[in-house]
């Protein structure tokens, strides 16, 4: 992890843009050498680089990279120096940098102890800890310009554990798969975010079961009547399945091939809500998921 300022931070309009973005670049590479996929930020925590599809029409399939070009947010995110450089080469108003939840090796998982709520969200999490019996273990903690704190975590990898505001408690923010966390070293317009002392050379540690029970979502339940598996044979079996398995930058292009070649093949509704409750499960929204399934039919029907 790169290192962190040993003195008082001056405000971020005190230092040069030129040296902002060459500090936030260098901490950038030195958390890309631990294997954390990074991306520019800007000075409020955004993604520094615009949307190339800022101009396509709202019906248009959601892209996530696939375009090739960068300012895809998130999906963006990488641990090749070349590619981070070059990123930061077209973002030369960032100031920090933020690391990519739910990607190996590590598949992070950010515990977001916000203070702007007024509520007391260390102590929610320690009730949380007694209630369900699980302790948080020594870990990465970066401490917020506001007196916040991000506490860093792994899951596995075959878990997806979607982001979430206030849902496990009021005040704790959970950052996971599609979400980013600030780098400690970043320089936003409120200061700067920094490892807690005594933290900063662990690595993340693994998240409790208890805990991670508690961030995963529950299986969408089955509407009345609808099978577990498609009653169109193994084809569609096979189409939810590849859903299933689409890792971070591929659920929407998975998606959308899978709801083309069922469209294509006439294999029903049945398959078809099947399929966006696969796409859902992997941490997609439901409005992308509707979005793509009609941008899927638009097609198949010129077809």
């Amino acid at each position: 992890m790169a290192t962190t300022d040993r003195h008082p931070a001056r405000p971020t309009s005190a230092v040069p843009r030129a040296s902002l973005a060459t500090l936030a670049l260098a901490h950038a590479l030195s958390a890309a050498e631990r294997g954390l996929a990074v991306i520019p930020l800007s000075r409020t925590k955004l993604p520094a680089l615009p949307s190339p599809h800022r101009g396509d029409p709202p019906s248009a399939p959601r892209c996530h990279g696939e375009c090739g070009l960068p300012g895809h947010g998130v999906y963006d995110a990488t641990t090749d120096p070349r590619r981070i450089r070059a990123l930061f080469a077209a973002a030369p108003r960032a100031t920090g940098y933020g690391i990519a939840c739910g990607l190996p090796p590590y598949h992070l998982i950010g515990v977001d102890l916000d203070t702007k709520s007024g509520t007391d969200s260390s102590a929610s999490l320690r009730e949380l800890a007694l209630r369900h019996l699980f302790t948080i273990p020594d870990t990465v903690v970066v401490a917020t310009p506001s007196g916040g704190r991000h506490l860093w975590l792994t899951g596995p990898p075959d878990v997806v554990v979607p982001n979430s505001a206030g849902r496990l408690a009021p005040g704790i923010d959970i950052r996971g798969a599609g979400g980013y966390l600030v780098g400690p070293g970043s320089r936003t317009e409120h200061g700067v975010y920094s490892a807690v002392p005594g933290t900063g050379h662990l690595s993340p540690a693994a998240c409790p079961p208890a805990l991670l029970r508690l961030l995963t979502p529950p299986p969408r339940p089955q509407h009345p009547g609808r099978a577990a598996v498609p009653h169109s044979g193994q084809h569609g079996h096979g189409l939810v399945q590849f859903v299933l398995s689409a890792h971070e930058g591929q659920r929407n292009t998975r998606l959308f091939w899978a709801a083309c070649r069922a469209y294509e093949n006439g294999l029903g509704d049945d398959v078809l809500e099947i399929l966006a409750d696969a796409a859902m499960r992997t941490g997609l929204t439901e409005r992308e998921t509707r979005s793509t399934l009609t941008s899927a039919a638009r097609l198949t029907a010129s077809r």
